[in-house]
């Protein structure tokens, strides 16, 4: 089985300049807890609710933790967003992209054209688990 078998294709994206704000309204909106960061088609960041988490955000007590809250979700993504981000070519074995979520401690990798950086999918270990079940199921 290959990761395009079990991937989500074309899944929502933000650019580097979304602010925070916004992406967090996207990852909201989409149910979704990644959210690939990309520059035309080409994959450069993953922006995770792990990384929103460590805003800290929490009830505002006055006025001036409510501006500063507001002046961090305001900045770009790319000041939040994992860069160098760990891809898996849509043709590799699930295997491979298992080992890889295992390894780097991932729980979502972006899939790219085979041979590019052009995002084309996410696999996530919820996809893994669902193909993991299903395989289980035929047997």
């Amino acid at each position: 089985m290959i990761v395009a078998d079990i991937m989500t294709e074309g899944p929502t994206t933000v650019t580097e300049t979304t602010s925070i704000g916004d992406a967090m309204g996207v990852m909201s909106d989409e149910g979704v807890r990644h959210l690939p960061v990309v520059r035309g088609s080409d994959v450069v960041g993953m922006l995770s609710d792990r990384d929103v988490g460590k805003l800290g955000v929490s009830l505002f007590s006055d006025v001036e933790g409510y501006e500063q809250m507001k002046a961090k979700i305001a900045q770009p993504v790319s000041i939040m967003m994992t860069g160098g981000v760990v891809t898996v070519d849509q043709d590799s074995d699930v295997s491979e992209a298992v080992d890889l979520m295992l390894d780097e401690k991932l729980g979502a990798l972006c899939v790219v054209e085979s041979g590019t950086s052009s995002l084309v999918g996410i696999v996530s270990y919820v996809d893994v688990l669902k193909a993991a079940r299903d395989a289980l199921d035929s047997l």
